[in-house]
């Protein structure tokens, strides 16, 4: 499970670089920063509950403690 979220980061990463480039040639600068954007947006939202997991792990460490 873990490695098809890798993938889908980096194909989401590879299809934004893609876009900025061609948004940029034809001097859309700023669709091409919203595209950047939207990206980071969404693959921060796919990695959510991972983080959340995280922090509860490291809470439920220190709590032992």
């Amino acid at each position: 499970m873990e490695i098809y979220l890798i993938f889908r980061i980096a194909v989401v990463g590879i299809l934004v670089s893609l876009l900025n480039q061609i948004l940029k040639q034809s001097n859309r600068d700023e669709l091409a920063f919203l595209t950047s954007l939207a990206g980071l947006l969404l693959v921060m939202f796919w990695l959510l509950p991972y983080i959340n997991k995280l922090f509860s792990t490291i809470k439920d460490l220190f709590a032992m403690i």
